[in-house]
């Protein structure tokens, strides 16, 4: 189903992400001043005695949404579309995450991705054909993190934390790992049997042409598109094509760095002293849980969510600021960078313009 990923679009979801994030960061510190009748003292007093080396740290760590993420990207586009710049795929990483986070469901990144792609010079096939095979080595990356994080004995306490209605964390995880196991299935399905995705794609396409005249007259073009698209996952079935799939898989490490490791940041950040592995292994399940987020950016769920599995970890007073500080590295810092460089494309002849930016 197309998704049209237009400015005002854009423009709404920034607006609904900051509002759900502020309402959510105000009612936490709302929820810790009543209940444990603190004062506001407390919740200001730790940016005085804040360790501003981790915090640099932290601002660093918030970069590898785009270097981590594009250098992934770069390896897997070369092997389709040689000659393609690092520089031009970081940027198309961090506008894809930018525009992840003010979308529900992580629903804009592609649309955003391939947009940017296209004004490097890769062509819409070869752009969908990249952006698939790193979102299998994101699903494959997920998928051995988030299992190995409850073996290790990550988040114990996760059973004891209800959400709504009787359903726990560990609920919500077990969802997750299974939505997760579906789409496994059907990229292997698509990796070893591309026609198969092709031909259904092309009969989707059909259909959708006999009802809108717009896809009805492109229907060579999605066509030949889609032949493109197929042979481009072919070559991905070689050695060549595997071993840059291995990569991606391994580089998804450094590219989701700053949703494994800011929490560890933050805590450090704030004086307290945690065991790095564990409290990475409790981060990635949060990313694993939060992945198909219903909200933009999953602004106040992953406030919420984080507040309580962390609360196992991070005295009560200082959970707050220790939110503020984590959901800065993990989305703030993008979603604050990127909005400038969309601000400057609208200034340079987006503004206006509410036709479809890029379209899957």
């Amino acid at each position: 189903m197309a998704f049209a990923l237009t400015p005002r679009l854009l423009r709404r979801g920034l607006e609904l992400f900051a509002v759900i994030s502020v309402a959510s960061l105000a009612g936490l510190l709302a929820y810790y001043l009543i209940r444990f009748d603190d004062r506001l003292g407390t919740f200001l007093a730790p940016f005085a005695r804040l360790h501003w080396g981790w915090m640099l740290g932290a601002l660093v760590l918030a970069a590898s949404d785009w270097v981590g993420g594009g250098l992934r990207l770069w390896v897997v586009t070369r092997h389709v579309h040689p000659g393609v710049r690092l520089r031009d795929m970081i940027l198309a990483s961090g506008m894809g995450a930018w525009a992840m986070y003010l979308t529900p469901f992580n629903m804009g990144s592609s649309p955003m991705t391939l947009w940017v792609m296209g004004r490097a010079g890769v062509k819409i096939p070869e752009g969908l054909t990249s952006i698939f095979i790193t979102f299998v080595a994101t699903v494959a990356f997920l998928a051995c993190a988030g299992p190995l994080a409850i073996f290790f004995g990550a988040g114990r306490a996760l059973a004891e934390h209800g959400v709504i209605l009787g359903i726990t964390l560990y609920d919500l995880f077990t969802t997750s790992l299974t939505i997760f196991g579906l789409l496994g299935a059907l990229m292997i399905l698509t990796l070893v049997s591309p026609t198969i995705a092709r031909n259904g794609l092309q009969w989707v396409a059909e259909r959708l042409g006999r009802r809108n005249r717009w896809i009805a007259a492109r229907m060579e073009t999605l066509t030949t598109g889609l032949d493109r698209a197929r042979d481009c996952i072919v070559a991905f079935r070689g050695p060549r094509g595997l071993l840059r799939l291995l990569w991606a898989i391994l580089i998804s490490g450094p590219g989701h760095a700053h949703k494994l490791m800011a929490g560890y940041f933050a805590m450090r950040a704030l004086g307290l002293t945690p065991s790095f592995t564990e409290i990475v292994l409790v981060q990635a399940f949060i990313t694993f849980l939060l992945y198909f987020a219903p909200t933009p950016g999953a602004s106040g769920l992953a406030e919420v969510i984080s507040a309580a599995v962390m609360s196992v970890y991070v005295p009560r007073e200082l959970t707050p600021i220790y939110t503020l500080i984590w959901r800065f590295v993990v989305s703030y810092a993008t979603v604050g960078v990127g909005s400038v460089i969309f601000w400057h494309w609208i200034r340079r002849g987006l503004i206006g313009r509410e036709d479809t930016v890029a379209g899957v």
